[in-house]
Order: C-alpha cells, then sequence, then structure tokens
C-alpha cells in the first residue's frame, strides 16, 4: 500500500499554484491556518449540496467512501468498483511511487472501457482554476492506469428560474474543457515535481501579494499581512499594482511615500490626512450632494440572503432573497424621527410580504437614503420582474434613491480613520466614533447566516425556539443601526459644511 504522508493532493496542488508557501504550511504546519468559521462552513456545505443534486443526473452511480481519514479503504473501493463500469462518485487514486494523488467528483464508464472526468463546481462559469483542478486529476488517474477520454465541468446555469419542481438538467450545465485540460496537462509534470522539492524543503519565504486573494482569499493572510501599519500602502483607494510597486521598493505607510512616486488625486488626500491628522473636506461637493435631498427623508437599508440552489419559485441560484428592512424616516429637519422595520416570519418566500410593507411606508415623495445604492436597487430592479403589477410603484421608488456613499466615494470627505474604505462599516466610526462593535451580528454576512439559521436551519442544525428569539432580536438591531448610522453620518456632514462657514467668516 503507498505512504500518502508528504504526497500531493488534489487540494494541495491548487495551494501550490497559488502560493508556495500557502503549499508548505498546508502539509508541514496545519495548526497555523485558523478554524473554519460558521460562513465558510456554510459554504463548504453548499457545496456538498451542489454535489448530491449532480449525482442525481447518474442514477446508477456508486458512491464510495468519502472521508478523507479512510483513503486506504477509499482506494481499495474504487478498484473494484472500477470493475463493475458504473458512474463512481468520491473515486480515489494514489500511483504507487508517485506521492500524488486525489479523488474525482464523478468519472463515468464509456463503452470503450474509457472514463470521462466530471467536476462538479458550485461556481457559475468555468474558471482558469478549474481546468489547472481537472488537468492534476486526470494526470493522477492515468499514472494509475485509468484511460480518460474526455473532461468535463459541471456547473450551476445561474439563468435558470425554478418553476415547481427542480429541473437538474436545466439547474446544471456540462461544459466539455477537454481541450482546454490537454493543453494544460502538459506543465502539470514539472510543476508536480517543483511542489513535492517545496513540501520537502524548509519554508518558503513570500512577498505578500495579488496571490494573496486570487483564485481565492488565502487562509493565511491574516498572518502574513500582520506585519502591515494602520494605513498601510495597501489601504490606497483603488491601490492595486501601485501598492505591490510600493511594498517592493520597502515602503510600507502611506505617509512615507516620497513626493516623487506618481499618486492620483484621492491617494494624495489620503495622505494629506494621514500626515495631517485631519480630515479632507470639499465643501462645494458636499453642499451639492444636500442640496439635491428633498424631504421627507427616508433612511432604508435591506437584508438578504442567497443560496446555491433555488428553494422558492421564481428564484434563480444565488438569487439575492430580501427578507427584512429598516426604514428611518425624516419628515424635516426639526421633526422627530420615525422608525418602521420589517423582519419576514416563517419558510415561506418573503418577498411578497416584503415589497407590501415597503411601498405602504415609503411614501409618495421625498428623497430615499440609501448606503451603496447598487444593491438596493438591485433587489427593487429583480422584484419588479418577480411582481410585474408593482412595476411602476418600484421604479418609482427606485428614481427617488440617493447613494449617501457619493460624497465618500468621490473624496469630498475622507478621514484616515477610513483607512481607504467607503464602506459604511468604516465611514460610521469614522466620522461618529459609534461601531458595531459588541453586537451579536455585525455585518450582512453575519445577518444573513443568522436569519437563514433560524428559519432554515443551518450545516445540519435547526435553531432552538431560544436561538430564534436571540437572533431576531439580534437582526433588528443590526438593521436598525445600518439605517441609523446614515442619520448620523448625514448630520455631520451638514456640520461640516456648517463649521467651514464659521471658519472662513472669522
Amino acid at each position: 500500500m503507498p505512504t500518502y504522508q508528504k504526497s500531493l493532493s488534489k487540494s494541495n496542488y491548487l495551494n501550490g499554484l497559488q502560493c508556495s508557501k500557502l503549499l508548505w504550511v498546508a502539509i508541514n504546519d496545519k495548526g497555523r491556518f485558523p478554524e473554519i468559521d460558521e460562513a465558510q462552513q456554510h459554504i463548504f456545505d453548499e457545496g456538498n449540496v451542489v454535489g448530491d443534486y449532480v449525482k442525481k443526473l447518474f442514477p446508477k452511480g456508486i458512491q464510495l467512501t468519502s472521508d478523507y481519514k479512510e483513503f486506504a479503504k477509499n482506494l481499495e473501493e474504487t478498484q473494484k468498483a472500477l470493475k463493475l463500469g458504473k458512474p463512481l462518485f468520491e473515486a480515489g487514486f494514489a500511483p504507487d511511487g508517485e506521492r500524488i494523488n486525489s479523488r474525482a467528483d464523478i468519472i463515468d464508464s464509456q463503452k470503450d472501457g474509457t472514463w470521462n472526468i466530471i467536476e462538479v463546481k458550485s461556481s457559475t462559469q468555468v474558471k482558469d482554476i478549474n481546468i489547472s483542478d481537472v488537468a492534476f486529476q486526470k494526470y493522477v488517474y492515468q499514472k494509475a492506469g485509468l484511460k480518460i477520454k474526455d473532461c468535463f465541468l459541471m456547473h450551476i446555469n445561474n439563468e435558470y428560474v425554478r418553476h415547481g419542481e427542480l429541473d437538474l438538467k436545466k439547474l446544471f450545465t456540462k461544459e466539455d474543457i477537454t481541450e482546454q485540460v490537454e493543453e494544460e496537462i502538459k506543465l502539470v509534470p514539472n510543476r508536480i515535481k517543483e511542489m513535492l522539492a517545496i513540501i520537502d524543503g524548509e519554508e518558503p519565504k513570500i512577498k505578500i501579494g495579488s496571490q494573496c486573494n486570487s483564485p481565492y482569499e488565502c487562509g493565511l493572510k491574516e498572518l502574513c499581512w500582520g506585519f502591515l501599519p494602520e494605513n498601510s500602502v495597501f489601504d490606497l483607494y483603488y491601490g492595486g499594482k501601485k501598492a505591490q510597486k510600493l511594498l517592493d521598493e520597502g515602503i510600507l505607510a502611506i505617509k512615507d511615500i516620497p513626493i516623487s512616486f506618481e499618486l492620483n488625486d484621492k491617494n494624495k488626500i489620503q495622505q494629506w490626512c494621514i500626515r495631517n491628522q485631519e480630515p479632507h473636506v470639499n465643501k462645494k461637493g458636499i453642499q451639492d450632494f444636500i442640496k439635491k435631498l428633498k424631504y421627507p427623508l427616508y433612511f432604508l437599508d435591506f437584508e438578504t440572503f442567497q443560496t446555491t440552489i433555488p428553494i422558492f419559485d421564481n428564484q434563480r441560484p444565488y438569487q439575492q432573497i430580501p427578507f427584512q428592512f429598516s426604514l428611518h424616516v425624516m419628515k424635516d429637519k426639526k421633526s422627530k424621527l420615525e422608525h418602521f422595520e420589517f423582519l419576514a416570519e416563517g419558510k415561506e418566500d418573503p418577498r411578497k410580504k416584503f415589497l407590501e410593507a415597503l411601498l405602504k411606508l415609503i411614501g409618495k415623495k421625498g428623497s430615499i437614503m440609501i448606503f451603496n445604492q447598487s444593491f438596493e436597487q438591485g433587489i427593487m430592479e429583480e422584484l419588479a420582474e418577480t411582481f410585474k403589477k408593482e412595476n411602476k410603484n418600484i421604479a418609482k421608488v427606485i428614481k427617488r434613491m440617493v447613494d449617501l456613499i457619493v460624497p465618500f466615494r468621490n473624496f469630498d470627505y475622507y478621514d484616515c480613520k477610513q483607512q481607504g474604505s467607503c464602506s459604511l462599516k468604516e465611514v460610521l466610526p469614522a466620522l461618529t466614533g459609534k461601531s458595531y462593535e459588541g453586537m451579536d451580528i455585525i455585518n450582512g454576512g453575519d445577518a444573513s447566516l443568522q436569519y437563514f439559521y433560524s428559519v432554515h436551519g443551518l450545516n445540519g442544525k435547526e435553531a432552538s425556539p431560544e436561538e430564534v428569539k436571540r437572533i431576531r432580536a439580534g437582526l433588528l438591531k443590526y438593521c436598525g443601526l445600518d439605517t441609523e448610522a446614515m442619520i448620523m453620518i448625514l448630520r455631520v456632514l451638514e456640520e461640516t459644511i456648517k463649521n467651514e462657514e464659521i471658519l472662513k467668516k472669522v
């Protein structure tokens, strides 16, 4: 029986393509990886759900042992199952003496004795990393004596809309990637040789860079990036290649970037704010923005969830399903704020009740304040597609939307505490000193997962009545703070203009 200690698996081969340090740590020092959190586990579980649905397209398929701790058992089962000439799920191969191994999502037997590889992905298109993935698999399987004919990627068709029972043949798209794999496989032998040498050697010293986020965010990123100072060159607004170039020149902090280095106007504002330790204010830009606002003001924020496999009629894969909104209303500058909120109950599709409640409260006139409008606008446009009778009303709502992110995206107001970000979670504490710290739910991802858990269960677990109560309270508090935050931010902008005018008069 072959030895698998320090051998190259499919996942580690892909790690090696991304970063040699990632490869080395994954095999030699796994303890340095952070524990998988609930969000990441949910992604894995969604992937498993996709795999289970694809298997239904191969009703004669044979499921082999899938536990990675029982790989030896899987290899034995595979050799026996190959003789049956049926589709195999999780077939494993480890060519003798090669220190490489892989398992296939699906291998499908052909009449001429060859096999097709069918790789299953939750994505909606073929990516370069998928080609590298399947090329490694094919190399391993052929080394183990399996004759491979064609290679396919089975992925999600994001144009599919559910109506009644799932139509699996329409839900999934099967793309022939044989030619791309044939070209890519030429690179595999040398890569394997290089990666095995890395595995057996000392830990590589690698500079941080674009590989830390591509094709996936690296699990070691927090560890590797920990040496960077606050307001580092990687906080340059759309810094991209400039940040890497500065790092290569030994410059870590924005404040230390020399005058001779070419920066765009927004990056120059960032540097000025850091060096002077005060916000940048473009009075005219802020004034022009505020002049566009028409009372009553409606401060609106949505929360949504998505699933890979549609669970409701008239739903596409990965479509955002709104389940909650918070709405603060300011009738005029002196009036008392009013607050309205909606949080769906039950397992049914929440979209209809969500839309009805929103249209009832949003009024006929006045600016609707959104932070990063494209998201909420996109949700409204999708609701218009689903509920065509409300097209005109939804169009009127969209027309009234005003994006509060604009003054920050334009750098009409910038504070170095934002660290290059225009997100609400960075702008709020920078301008007001308030934040989401200490709350049960602190971001939209948490809100989505917690709501889904409270209604549909998550990672194989159902929420208790006590948990449901706690989660719903946390959701209302979180979403309510999102719209409250916009009010606080707008007030700071208004006050900033007043202060600028006072200073000019003095």
